[in-house]
C-alpha cells in the first residue's frame, strides 16, 4: 500500500545578484513560504505545489511513498526521507520529504470519481 508523502519547505534562497542580472522581470516566481507544509497523497501533486518543485522531487515523493528508504545511503538521519530542492537557479527552495505511516487514498480516477471499494 501506498503512503502519503509529507513536504515541508525548509528554506529558501534568493539570489538577487543572479536575478539582477539574468532573469527578465517576472511577476509571482514563487509562491511558498518557509515553513509551509504539504502532503502528498501518494504519487498525486499536493494542491498549489509549484509545478517545477513537483517535477524534481516527484521521483522521491514516489520512491518514500512506495516505501523506499534510505535513498541517499545513508545521509539521512530519518531513513524515510530525503532533503531536495527545486531546480530554479535564481530562488532554489529546499524542501524535507517524510514518508508518513498513514495509507495513501488512491479511490480516485483521474477524471475525480471516486471509485468503488
Amino acid at each position: 500500500m501506498m503512503k502519503k508523502v509529507k513536504i515541508t519547505v525548509k528554506r529558501i534562497v534568493v539570489h538577487q545578484d543572479l536575478i539582477d542580472e539574468y532573469e527578465n522581470p517576472i511577476e509571482n516566481a514563487c509562491n511558498l513560504a518557509e515553513g509551509q507544509v504539504f502532503v502528498a497523497n501518494g504519487w498525486r501533486k499536493p494542491e498549489e505545489m509549484c509545478d517545477s518543485a513537483w517535477e524534481t522531487m516527484s521521483p522521491f515523493v514516489m520512491t518514500l511513498a512506495h516505501g523506499g528508504e534510505d535513498i541517499y545511503s545513508g545521509w539521512m538521519k530519518n531513513k524515510k526521507s530525503a532533503m531536495i530542492s527545486c531546480n530554479d537557479g535564481f530562488r532554489p527552495v529546499s524542501f524535507l520529504l517524510e514518508a508518513l505511516d498513514e495509507d495513501a487514498d488512491l479511490r480516485r480516477t483521474l477524471s475525480g470519481n471516486t471509485t468503488p471499494d
